[in-house]
């Protein structure tokens, strides 16, 4: 009995009227079988099916026994058996058997458009940590109160399989299969679903860089799965470009349309595309898009790129050379808001004085290394962003890296004064890049955020090496007495540490509402909402004071901020500083609102000096001139 139906996807087991149709790429491979180890089909404890090749190396069965549930695995020249390299679900993770999954759900988001990038803030999560629970069904409890707070995408950080009871899922080896961690396929589907019901996006955190050390079964099938021809910090390269490089691409393309397509989901975020090494006619990257587009139908998603060379291309049309994606993360923004706020510019710091210049320039051009020379990396770093729309850049002043990229995974407000932690939110959060913000962030959560990966031990003793090697570059971690300290990524205590307190949103609610305010202004004030398309000016007022001009068709705000001590400006020759003819600047907002716990905010503008505040922001707005104003 052969199948009908036409298949959705290129390789990997899928459902179709009546069975099951098995297909696989192993171009080395004389003879395939599909073992099925149990459930529907498996008629004891096992059953083998050879499977006919068809040519350039796929191979593939017709098996009407098979259905949903049924346990499969591949022997490839009677060795093995091994997991399908497209498994849809791993439920013993990633060494155990595959599974037949029936992609069949019924979705209550038909009239859900996706998300559009004006309106994007970003909220980055890991699901293992995000609650107590750490499952999609947990996680789902949860997002009333982020839809409530303002936040209109959420991140999704890896959840491929892989190996180990926890991680933070970059050490992926099924592409196709979300964690088995985290719950069933289709509780991820209800997640999504019901975000959408909240008026929440949710895109999802890719590798296509490179695949775990652990549990990674794909050179069993072909070698041409990666190529020694590149480098990576972490692994293998993918083989983009080389002999036999296309299945492989079809696979990893294949792979950005099938989450968007079968999880309904929003968009992606990839990963350290600077090592996605491709020197085809047309980018993989590119086709990536293109397929996810195709996937998403009328739908509208966002793509994101992470890049550290900071290669605007990234975000550019195909036909001016670039690759097509919506946003690229802005380490710079990161970088010199943290050296700004913390004082510590050691290590990758080091190319950054927190000043008020620099964050005047990252608000108004994006990234600030453009092609200068990066003395920490001996070389040029960065591309030119003019004409770039500044929605295109997401920035933060967290994300689970940099947190973790520490000696004790603190978050920011353990490294400075909450009066500059509130300013620089306020800047976050109101400039026209897209913000974004991690999770805990908003109420200032008292859980660190560590780095745990649970691997093999002859793996976890490399992890360990690295991971010291890498935080040395910090001097103060450099130190026996620190170094000799850290939390070992492979205990489960460093895991269970990093998990979130949610009833902390209401014992720290005065830095929730801070975020809750500021999200709405940037949505609802006429200016700041990205739709505005405002231009920006900046200008500097002191050593540590700067402010931010707002233009658009409906009017003009004024955002003062001021990192140090109380500035009183005296003369204040500075245009910026001046109002509309024949209005006046009027205080709408603080950061020093007593809501926020604030100490309250004095007239910015005396008969004497411009007066302001240390450690705060405050935006302006024209009014009319009174008389008692003359």
């Amino acid at each position: 009995m052969e199948h009908k139906e036409e298949r959705r996807l290129p390789v990997g087991a899928e459902l179709m009227r009546g069975g099951v149709h098995f297909r696989v790429w192993a171009p080395l491979r004389r003879e395939v079988e599909v073992v099925l180890e149990g459930g529907p089909g498996a008629r004891g404890d096992v059953r083998r099916i050879s499977l006919a090749s068809e040519g350039d190396g796929y191979f593939s069965a017709w098996c009407p026994e098979a259905a949903a549930g049924t346990l499969y695995r591949y022997r490839l020249d009677r060795e093995g058996p091994y997991p399908d390299p497209a498994s849809r679900f791993q439920p013993e993770g990633p060494h155990g058997p595959s599974r037949v999954v029936d992609p069949a759900f019924s979705w209550a988001d038909d009239g859900w458009r996706g998300v559009m990038r004006q309106d994007a803030v970003i909220y980055e999560m890991h699901i293992g940590t995000f609650t107590p629970g750490g499952t999609w069904r947990s996680a789902m409890e949860e997002l009333p109160a982020l839809r409530d707070l303002g936040v209109t995408v959420l991140e999704v950080m890896p959840v491929a399989e892989f190996p180990g009871r926890f991680g933070w899922g970059y050490d992926g080896v099924d592409l196709f299969a979300p964690s088995h961690l985290y719950g069933e396929p289709d509780d991820f589907r209800q997640f999504v679903d019901h975000a959408h019901t909240l008026g929440l996006g949710v895109i999802l955190d890719v590798v296509y860089n490179h695949l775990g050390p652990e549990g990674n079964y794909l050179k069993q099938y072909s070698a041409s799965y990666f190529t020694d021809r590149y480098k990576t910090e972490w692994g293998e390269p993918v083989n983009f470009d080389g002999e036999g490089s296309g299945p492989v691409r079809e696979f990893f393309i294949t792979n950005a349309g099938y989450w968007i397509g079968e999880f309904h989901l929003d968009g992606l975020r990839l990963d350290a595309t600077q090592t996605i090494f491709d020197k085809s006619p047309r980018h993989v990257i590119a086709c990536m898009a293109e397929r996810a587009r195709l996937a998403a139908g009328e739908r509208s998603i966002l793509l994101v790129a992470e890049n550290e060379p900071q290669q605007v291309m990234l975000v550019r049309s195909e036909e001016e050379g670039g690759c097509g994606l919506d946003l690229v993360w802005n380490d710079d923004f990161h970088h010199s808001a943290y050296v700004a706020l913390s004082g510590h510019n050691d290590a990758y710091y080091s190319e950054y004085l927190g000043n008020p210049q620099e964050l005047v320039s990252a608000v108004k051009w994006g990234y600030l290394y453009q092609g200068q020379r990066y003395f920490w990396q001996g070389k040029r770093r960065g591309t030119p962003t003019f004409g770039i729309n500044p929605a295109s850049f997401v920035s933060f002043i967290q994300n689970h890296d940099q947190i973790a990229n520490s000696a004790r995974g603190k978050r920011l407000h353990e490294l400075t004064s909450p009066g500059s932690l509130r300013a620089m939110t306020a800047l976050l959060l109101l400039a026209p890049s897209t913000p974004m913000i991690f999770q805990g962030q908003e109420f200032a959560a008292s859980s660190p955020f560590l780095y745990f990966a649970d691997l093999d031990p002859d793996i976890v003793r490399g992890v360990r090496a690295g991971r010291v090697e890498f935080l040395s570059q910090f001097a103060n971690i450099a130190s026996a007495e620190v170094s000799d300290s850290l939390d070992d990524p492979a205990a489960p205590a460093t895991f269970e540490r990093s998990r979130l307190k949610p009833g902390e949103r209401g014992e720290h609610n005065t830095v929730y509402l801070l975020h809750r305010d500021l999200i709405r202004l940037r949505r609802d004030d006429p200016v700041f909402r990205p739709a505005a398309a405002a231009r920006i000016e900046g200008a500097v007022l002191g050593a540590h004071t700067f402010l931010i001009r707002f233009f658009a068709d409906s009017g003009e705000r004024l955002l003062l901020v001021n990192l140090g001590r109380d500035l009183r400006l005296h003369p204040a020759p500075e245009p910026l500083l001046a109002p509309p003819e024949l209005k006046m600047w009027d205080t709408i907002w603080s950061s020093e609102n007593p809501r926020y716990d604030g100490e309250g905010t004095p007239r910015l503008e005396t008969d004497n000096f411009w007066l302001m505040p240390g450690h705060s922001a405050v935006v302006l707005a024209p009014v009319a001139t009174g008389d008692d104003h003359a």
